[in-house]
């Protein structure tokens, strides 16, 4: 399950972690390399993901996320501070995510501020990827659902912004991995 987010301005996002950093810690993994001790939650992947497509108003979400696992049919977490951190993008099972174990509904919690000058302007939040159904509330209005793994998508964040102030972003993933008749990749329940 991974989960990659940028914040747009769209006329042509930002963000300040909720969590602290000291807590995130890169997990045990058995594939490290000379660069796994060199992430940096507070740049991580700061470069534009669509480099021939560069906006020059946009601000990444990649960083540190509140995380929690999820029950089906639970209410969002919206206003409520989550146990876990998580460093987006990174998938939930990698040692750089920092949770490191298999989970199939999750929460994302995480607030970011606009930038003023931003004003009058229509602000898009762009998802990379997502595994396999995700649902987007901002300041606890949902903005839509989005399904399957492989494919980007955007949702219109500006009717749900607050004036000023930091901006509470929750995300609801549900990814039932090999079961059901989604399309997947290799990602199983029993890896062998």
């Amino acid at each position: 399950m991974r989960m990659c987010i940028v914040l747009l301005c769209f006329s042509l996002g930002l963000a300040g972690a909720t969590a602290v950093a000291a807590e995130w810690k890169v997990g045990d993994g058995p594939l490290k390399t000379p660069w796994t001790d060199k992430v940096d939650p507070q740049h991580v992947h700061p470069e534009y993901p669509r480099p021939q497509m560069t906006r020059a108003d946009w601000q990444s979400l990649n960083g540190l996320w509140q995380f929690a696992a999820a029950k089906e049919n639970e209410q969002p977490p919206v206003g409520r501070d989550l146990s876990e951190q998580i460093l987006v993008p990174f998938p939930v099972e990698s040692a750089l995510s920092g949770i490191m174990r298999r989970e199939e509904r999750v929460w994302y919690r995480h607030t970011f501020d606009v930038p003023e000058d931003w004003s009058g302007q229509r602000v898009l939040m762009h998802f990379g990827a997502v595994d396999w159904e995700t649902t987007v509330w901002v300041n606890g209005t949902k903005l839509g659902e989005h399904r399957g793994g492989y494919d980007p998508f955007s949702f219109d964040i500006t009717d749900a912004l607050k004036g000023k102030g930091p901006q509470e972003s929750v995300v609801g993933v549900w990814d039932p991995s090999d079961e059901g008749t989604q399309p997947r990749g290799k990602q199983v329940h029993k890896p062998r």
